[in-house]
């Protein structure tokens, strides 16, 4: 017997007959004698028409009845889900964030977790009851209701995993797995087998949606195991866990990030390509190029919640001392941090700020790169023959990232992808509903 978190999103239960079908599919984990944790995100696209409805009665909704508002979806989907495995004879009972020991900090609206008591699901789990715990929510210490951003509903499911010693954290979404590119953009592109936690981080900085990044921070710290699979299917999906090193299989089908048959222990092996059309990118014209002027840059820029991606400085003008600075941030984050970088102008003395929201990231990932100059190569020139610009180059061990044009982004990742030969030979792709999430 075994304890399992599954966690089911937006477009598993977008409507009664998909909260009919993965009841079954829970209720025959329980008959099978696992103890079974469910989270659950809002209904299709509940969340959003909730944010939409918020909007008509006010363009700045307090972020505190913003959160309450929000938390009313995965209600919704978690009493209906217990009434749908009740039916089927198998016990099960829901829980808020609150009520299933998630604890969070204060923050509105993107909260973290800060400890998890799940005494009320441990409870439910010993009398062979299935718990089903909203996901996206918390509560503070001060017992306001929170809610963890975008995601959330993974970054719950494997919190929980972690605070109920899990063996397994399965991820239910609408695709059979973690792939090469994202599906919607690549049909050609091939399932993953198993993938390490680091290649899964940095895939998901790259804009993968299949998985949160906060989840696999979260799921690497923690050491749990973590199975995304298809809701529509019985397939066996992707593994994330380990290190490289841990995965490393000589005997793994081709393809698959633990190894290629005729592949050398040292060649670079190639996880996927991750692209992202959610950031802007502000230009700082003229900056002083003296100690301590990037540093009060980035305070004011951190001072106004932005989160940073990508940054580029250029080489200071011998004539004038100056230098620009360039940096990408989520498209959100533009117009508040473009305020708070005007007001602090004369204290910093630059020339003048540049926005420009038409951009997009496309991010390649795999073990190795760093040991193989060919790999930087191969990139550039499939952007090069795919007439694609770059503006923006970043790295790490196991990545390399660009910025290109907006409207180039998805013609980018098919020519990327071709590139290093992530094209399936079994078919395309399937997208059975939703957007991936």
């Amino acid at each position: 017997m075994a304890l399992v978190v599954q966690k089911y999103g937006g477009s598993s239960v977008a409507d009664a007959q998909s909260i009919k079908r993965i009841a079954k599919r829970i209720a025959e984990a329980r008959r099978a004698g696992d103890d079974v944790v469910v989270v659950v995100s809002a209904m299709g696209d509940t969340t959003d028409e909730l944010l939409d409805l918020a909007g008509e009665i006010t363009p700045l909704p307090p972020k505190r009845e913003l959160d309450i508002l929000l938390t009313a979806g995965e209600r919704i989907s978690m009493s209906l889900l217990a009434m749908a495995i009740t039916k089927l004879g198998v016990k099960a009972k829901s829980f808020t964030g609150q009520q299933a020991g998630l604890l969070t900090d204060a923050v509105h609206g993107r909260a973290q977790i800060v400890d998890v008591v799940p005494h009320r699901v441990h409870e439910t789990l010993s009398k062979g009851q299935v718990a089903i715990v909203a996901g996206f929510q918390g509560v503070s210490r001060s017992n306001d209701v929170t809610t963890l951003g975008r995601g959330g509903s993974d970054t719950t499911a494997v919190a929980l995993a972690a605070g109920l010693g899990a063996d397994v954290c399965e991820i239910y979404t609408d695709v059979d797995g973690i792939f090469t590119a994202d599906p919607r953009v690549a049909s050609s592109a091939r399932k993953i087998d198993r993938i390490t936690y680091e290649e899964m981080l940095e895939l998901a900085a790259g804009g993968a949606k299949v998985l949160a990044l906060r989840a696999v921070e979260y799921a690497r710290r923690y050491e749990v195991p973590v199975h995304v699979r298809s809701s529509f299917t019985t397939k066996t999906g992707t593994l994330v866990s380990g290190t490289y090193g841990d995965l490393i299989d000589p005997n793994a089908p081709a393809g698959s990030s633990a190894g290629q048959e005729e592949a050398k222990m040292e060649d670079p092996i190639i996880s996927g390509v991750a692209h992202d059309d959610s950031e802007a990118k502000i230009t700082v014209v003229g900056v002083p190029d003296k100690p301590g002027m990037a540093a009060r840059l980035f305070e004011v820029v951190a001072g106004a919640g932005a989160n940073i991606d990508m940054i580029v400085q250029n080489v200071s003008a011998a004539s004038t001392g100056r230098t620009d600075i360039s940096f990408t941030l989520p498209h959100a984050s533009t117009s508040t941090t473009m305020a708070a970088l005007n007001a602090a102008r004369g204290e910093i003395g630059y020339d003048s700020l540049e926005s420009d929201d038409q951009i997009g990231k496309l991010s390649l990932v795999g073990a190795g790169m760093k040991s193989n100059p060919g790999v930087s190569a191969r990139l550039f020139g499939a952007l090069r023959d795919a007439g694609i610009n770059i503006e923006m180059i970043s790295t790490s061990e196991i990545r390399i990232s660009v910025v290109t044009r907006a409207d180039s982004l998805h013609d980018a990742v098919r020519a990327v992808h071709h590139a290093f030969d992530l094209d399936s030979t079994d078919g395309e792709a399937v997208v059975y509903a939703g957007t991936g999430r």
